[in-house]
């Protein structure tokens, strides 16, 4: 029986602090790993989308995971990201992940092709059963790959696959969020909300929290939402939720996901810069628009 009971609350894909040679910076990533954790996360996710896992090579993956394992030191879960398109390699690193103490791992659907459900249904079941006792998450993110996961695939894949026990949807459609959790409540399936300003949504919806960029930057306010609405505090949970939405906002005129690591390093927590070919966001209006809201939420 695979343990689901820990899989909740405001994860957060950790940005990437990386150095002058697009190196992870150890020491830097460390620190980040320390300030979420204290900011309230209940799991980091390592190099998920805003982890800018696409530009990463193997076996810097490795050495990244190896150090937040190490920093997280038990206090709440580690997932890894894996954004392969050949099932082959997200295999590999699903062992590679598994045997450096990941709790969990995350599968996005294979962005640039156009797959059938049925080439879709093996390649989450293949990735899934090379690492049979550990749980995995589905992601869907069809803004970034062009299709979205359909119900009747989740539903599927939650039912036939032991280990495939939730999902993060980043659809933005709160109704196919909703019937994600709807269709597959029987077996205590677990979502994940992917937007940050639809998290109390997701949740008045019966998801188990979020996947949330914000708590790289502020987690303070993002953790704020789950942890009032946890406890019953649903009005205040919705003010903290409007309190987080215009800072959030603000980031869409960035380029992705440059945005998060410009923000960070706003609030002094000098991650660096983005992987090439992305840059920082430059002087001018988009970050004026990200200094005001950071400014009007006081984290500036």
């Amino acid at each position: 029986m695979i343990q689901t009971d820990f899989i909740k609350g405001v994860i957060v894909p950790i940005l990437t602090p990386i150095d002058e040679d697009e190196r992870i910076d150890e020491a830097k990533l460390r620190d980040q790993v320390d300030y979420v954790i204290e900011g309230g996360v209940l799991g980091v996710l390592a190099f998920g989308s805003n982890g800018e896992f696409y530009v990463i090579e193997e076996d810097e993956m490795e050495r990244g995971l190896k150090i937040m394992v190490d920093q997280a030191a038990g206090r709440v879960p580690v997932y890894f990201g894996i954004g392969g398109i050949s099932t082959k390699k997200c295999c590999r690193l699903a062992k590679m992940a598994v045997a450096n103490g990941a709790s969990g791992i995350s599968i996005l659907q294979p962005m640039f092709l156009k797959p059938t459900e049925t080439e879709l249904f093996l390649h989450f079941k293949t990735i899934a059963e090379c690492v049979p006792e550990t749980p995995v998450l589905i992601y869907n993110n069809p803004g970034r790959v062009g299709y979205t996961l359909s119900g009747n695939l989740v539903e599927k894949l939650a039912h036939e696959v032991e280990n495939i026990v939730g999902m993060k949807d980043t659809s933005g459609d709160i109704t196919q969020t909703s019937e994600f959790i709807r269709r597959n409540r029987d077996i205590d399936f677990k979502v994940f909300g992917g937007k940050d300003t639809l998290l109390y949504a997701s949740m008045c919806h019966g998801a188990v929290g979020g996947v949330c960029t914000a708590a790289n930057f502020m987690p303070e306010l993002i953790t704020d939402v789950y942890n009032k609405f946890v406890a019953g505090d649903l009005k205040g949970s919705l003010e903290a939720q409007f309190k987080l939405n215009p800072v959030r906002l603000s980031m869409d005129g960035a380029s992705f996901p440059v945005a998060a690591k410009d923000m960070a390093n706003l609030r002094g927590r000098a991650v660096g810069k983005p992987y090439t070919p992305n840059l920082p966001t430059p002087e001018g209006p988009v970050l004026d628009k990200i200094k005001k809201e950071m400014m009007i939420a006081g984290l500036i």
